[in-house]
């Protein structure tokens, strides 16, 4: 059997570990198969992306190990991490998953809440009298 190649992927609080190694296009989160894992299909699109992106969707097999955050973080960091490791197995496949903005973490995460505030921007109710 071929050696795994691994690799983290990561969006707001959510972190992901990917194996992947050669297959026949089987994806488990966290011993899951991913489409019972992410039930909603455009969560479901977003682990398929860079594998359709590079042309190899059914050539490879993915375990990929989700914590923290959400559903849709997760299936985000899962995106990147498949990216990152198909960029490790294959150096020309760098020009479609960088076109296809695969390889950019998303730095957007949630602002804190600050003091004299309900939230991070909401301020209590102002009442003059």
């Amino acid at each position: 059997m071929e050696k795994q190649k691994n690799g983290v992927g990561r969006r707001k609080e959510a972190v992901t570990r990917v194996f992947l190694s050669k297959g026949e296009g089987k994806i488990t989160v966290n011993g899951k198969d991913y489409k019972q894992y992410f039930p909603l299909v455009y969560l479901q699109s977003r682990v398929e992306h860079p594998f359709k992106a590079v042309d190899v969707w059914g050539k490879f097999d993915a375990n990929i190990t989700a914590s923290g955050g959400g559903v849709k973080g997760q299936a985000e960091a899962a995106m990147l991490g498949i990216a990152r490791v198909l960029l490790e197995t294959n150096p020309d496949f760098r020009p479609a998953l960088k076109a296809a903005g695969l390889l950019k973490r998303d730095p957007r995460s949630v602002e804190r809440k600050k003091f004299g505030h309900k939230k991070a921007r909401r301020s209590f109710q102002f009442s003059k009298r």
